[in-house]
C-alpha cells in the first residue's frame, strides 16, 4: 500500500452522513449509537489541539454491528477538528483494499487507516479496539450471550471512544514529530 493507491481509495470514500445512506434502514442503527456519544471537554480540547491535516479511511460494513458500534465513535472525533478528513469504503466493493488489511486471515472490519496529509501511510487499527475485546469476551466467555441488537452499555461505548482517541492522538504525536514533515512545515 503506496500514497497513491492510499490516495485514490480516499478519494473513492465517501463522507458519513452519504456512506449511512447506502442503506438507510441499516444507517439509522448508526444514528441511533451516534445520538450517545458525548466527547468529554478534555476530549474536545484534545481533539482540536490537533495541528497536522490527517486522513482517515475506513474499511468498513454498514451491516457490520462492530461498524455500527465502532464507526460513530470514529466520526465523532473527526468532527471535532476539521483537519481529521475522514473517508469511508465498503469492505465488498474494495476488496482488493480489504485483503490487503486481513486480520488473523479474516476480511475483518472495521479497519481505520491513518495516514498523513500526502497520504502515507501511519497507522492501521481494527477490527476492534481491547475495551471492545473485553467487553465481548465478557459476554461470550463468561456465563451467557447477549441477543444481537442488545443494548451497548454507556460505559463500554465511553471506553471504547477513548481507545479510538488514543490511537487518533498517537497518530498526530507521531505526525507532529515527523521529521519529514516538520522540515516541510518549517516547525
Amino acid at each position: 500500500m503506496n500514497a497513491a493507491y492510499l490516495k485514490t481509495k480516499h478519494d473513492a470514500g465517501l463522507e458519513y452522513q452519504a456512506y449511512l445512506a447506502t442503506d438507510p434502514e441499516k444507517g439509522e442503527k448508526w444514528k441511533a449509537i451516534g445520538q450517545q456519544i458525548r466527547l468529554s471537554s478534555d476530549q474536545k480540547t484534545l481533539i482540536e489541539g490537533f495541528t497536522r491535516e490527517m486522513k482517515v479511511l475506513v474499511v468498513s460494513g454498514i451491516w457490520c454491528g462492530d461498524c455500527v458500534q465502532q464507526g460513530p465513535l470514529l466520526q465523532a472525533i473527526a468532527d471535532a477538528n476539521p483537519r481529521i478528513d475522514l473517508k469511508w469504503v465498503d469492505r465488498d466493493e474494495h476488496e482488493d483494499l480489504a485483503k490487503q488489511l486481513m486480520i488473523n486471515q479474516g476480511l475483518r472490519v472495521p479497519v481505520a487507516i491513518f495516514l498523513a496529509e500526502d497520504y502515507e501511510p501511519v497507522s492501521i487499527l481494527g477490527d476492534r479496539t481491547l475495551t471492545r475485546y473485553r467487553a465481548i469476551a465478557a459476554k461470550q466467555l463468561g456465563p451467557s450471550c447477549p441477543l444481537p441488537g442488545a443494548p451497548i452499555p454507556q460505559d463500554e461505548l465511553e471506553a471504547t471512544l477513548q481507545d479510538w482517541l488514543d490511537e487518533f492522538e498517537r497518530v498526530h504525536l507521531l505526525l507532529r514529530l515527523s521529521g519529514r514533515l516538520r522540515q516541510l512545515h518549517g516547525d
